[in-house]
């Protein structure tokens, strides 16, 4: 459980500049962690809205909620920072018009982080197909733990089936000690999660520099 690597990055610090004059629109997936960013000091942006959690699931819901913190975000500053993944928004009628042309849409110039989805922001690809090796992984975070019932609501058992039994196993990419806290306090609604998607669950403990480096990445974007 302790392998603090996972989305690690060398280099430079990302924490050596402030985010003071940025607003931040972000999915509630990552809530927790981008909130333990700002209890931290780290990120120090002007505000941060953020979207429910889960809103790939109902795309239409994403095209109304993600425009309109946008336009929140717009009347604090004028430096806005996205942190949705690329795929995380597809249009069902245009399958073309994916996030960035929704962002557009709204504020030209806000600038989103550089990452497919909110696993990707917690580990590279590299670094996910390492640690899975032969396994075939289905990925999480702690935040879809949290909000399983909600962004499942809409699944039958039907549809699970023919999703996540295809998996060897499912893994939490866990940055702050969430599944570990939940094993001890609400063991069974892991367990209840694992038999529904019919795999194991676990935890691998992960590191909050590679979102860091993303969120710093995409400040330095919009400063310029």
């Amino acid at each position: 459980m302790k392998e603090t690597s996972i989305g690690a990055s060398g280099g430079s610090r990302p924490d050596q500049a402030s985010f003071r004059g940025c607003a931040v629109v972000a999915c509630g997936t990552l809530r927790m962690e981008l909130e333990s960013l700002r209890q931290s000091g780290f990120l120090d942006a002007d505000e941060v809205f953020y979207c429910a959690p889960g809103l790939h699931e109902w795309p239409w819901e994403l095209e109304k909620q993600l425009p309109r913190q946008l336009s929140r975000a717009a009347q604090v500053s004028s430096k806005i920072i996205v942190i949705y993944g690329k795929k995380c928004f597809k249009d069902l009628n245009r399958p073309e018009r994916e996030t960035d042309e929704l962002i557009r849409e709204t504020v030209a110039n806000a600038v989103r982080v550089n990452a497919s989805n909110c696993v990707d922001m917690l580990a590279s690809l590299e670094e996910r197909e390492r640690l899975a090796g032969s396994e075939k992984v289905h990925w999480l975070t702690p935040g879809w733990l949290k909000h399983w019932d909600f962004i499942f609501k809409d699944w039958d058992e039907g549809k699970a089936n023919e999703m996540f039994p295809a998996y060897d196993k499912a893994v939490v990419l866990d940055a702050l000690g969430y599944f570990d806290s939940l094993m001890e306090t609400s063991p069974e609604r892991i367990l209840t999660i694992s038999d529904w998607m019919k795999i194991p669950i676990e935890a691998k403990a992960a590191s909050l520099e590679r979102l860091k480096s993303l969120i710093a990445a995409a400040r330095t974007t919009a400063a310029n």
